[in-house]
């Protein structure tokens, strides 16, 4: 069964695997996303750790397929998270592309996370909702009548920038009282001086989950 390299790339972690087309997770690894001005450096890191994941495979992964921190522009061209200092204006998807020698399709995590939640997650079978991550960040990405909204520039759906608190707490982006400065990880433990408990993944809600994927939303 032919398979896909899936990297989710974070602020705090980059997780890299093989998915097959049922949605399993055949081979996985996790790296901490490596604090440094040299955005080239941390792009070396995550490579190396998607040639071992690579060394692994029985047969050759058809595509990539990145999920990455936003904001950026359409297909992931550039990418500026604003957690990744290092990456601004970073051209993603060509250097993906260049490095593993395959198509590479990019995308906001957020936005990705919704396809998935979709497709085998706690929103299979439904077609309007909205899918959330909190952790470094906070993103969403919105499916309505069944299709991954994209918005004029790719990001639609980020609510981490919504102001939630008028004069609230600074955040990365430059304002103050967003939803991720005031709810993100980082944020509970500057606010409680207690690190965030995430359920973890046998806790998560498996709703609509069943032996045959159902389609994912389109796009």
């Amino acid at each position: 069964m032919r398979a896909v390299l899936a990297l989710d790339i974070g602020g705090t972690k980059v997780d890299i695997g093989l998915v097959d087309s049922t949605g399993s997770v055949l081979r996985r690894r996790r790296i901490a996303t490596t604090r440094t001005d040299n955005g080239t450096e941390l792009w070396d890191d995550i490579a190396s750790a998607g040639a071992e994941i690579l060394s692994e495979a029985e047969s050759g992964p058809v595509a990539c397929g990145i999920g990455c921190g936003g904001p950026m522009s359409p297909n992931g061209e550039v990418v500026s998270p604003l957690n990744i200092p290092s990456w601004r204006d970073f051209p993603l998807r060509q250097v993906a592309a260049a490095t593993f020698d395959m198509p590479v399709w990019v995308d906001n995590d957020a936005k990705a996370l919704a396809l998935a939640e979709g497709w085998r997650g706690a929103a299979a079978g439904s077609d309007n909702f909205l899918a959330m991550v909190v952790s470094t960040g906070v993103g969403g990405g919105l499916v309505v009548d069944g299709r991954l909204l994209d918005g004029a520039l790719s990001n639609a759906g980020h609510i981490g920038h919504v102001n939630v608190v008028p004069d609230g707490r600074e955040c990365v982006c430059g304002a103050f009282g967003c939803l991720e400065a005031e709810a993100s990880g980082p944020a509970i433990v500057a606010m409680t001086g207690t690190e965030p408990q995430y359920a973890n993944d046998s806790m998560r809600s498996a709703a609509g989950h069943s032996s045959a994927a159902p389609s994912p939303p389109t796009r």
